[in-house]
């Protein structure tokens, strides 16, 4: 019995330890988003996935998860690049802590799509993405 009862805490204590993928936040636009670590997010979109998810995606997890104001800056801490928390083939990573990220901010850019170190919007800048329809 004490061998079933030890057998059941370290089941019990391994599913404790790994990550709950089934908790993971899902954006307004279905994409999902984890922490990679306590300065940087990821946000992995259900297909290839364009600016305007992965930003409305950062601001809402900004917003929701992480209690951002709306004048908070998101900032790309990693361009397109496969998932370091799934796997899948794309994901960006944001922080809205540049400096704790060890990134440079960098010039606004005129495409939505570029996606590059350091480019940065206001979370309800970023957010106003989550309004219009997704273009594939």
């Amino acid at each position: 019995m004490k061998n079933k009862i030890t057998g059941l805490a370290l089941i019990a204590g391994l599913a404790m330890a790994s990550p709950q993928t089934g908790d993971a936040f899902t954006s307004k636009l279905g994409a999902r988003v984890n922490p990679v670590n306590s300065n940087v997010f990821e946000v992995v979109p259900k297909s290839s996935g364009n600016g305007q998810v992965f930003w409305c995606s950062a601001a809402d997890y900004a917003q929701r998860e992480l209690r951002a104001s709306w004048q908070a800056r998101l900032y790309i801490a990693r361009g397109r690049a496969p998932s370091v928390t799934t796997g899948r083939r794309s994901s960006v990573q944001f922080t809205l802590d540049p400096k704790a990220a060890g990134i440079t901010p960098a010039p606004p850019s005129l495409s939505l799509n570029a996606l590059k170190v350091g480019e940065s919007m206001t979370v309800q800048q970023a957010h106003g993405y989550c309004q219009a329809a997704p273009i594939f």
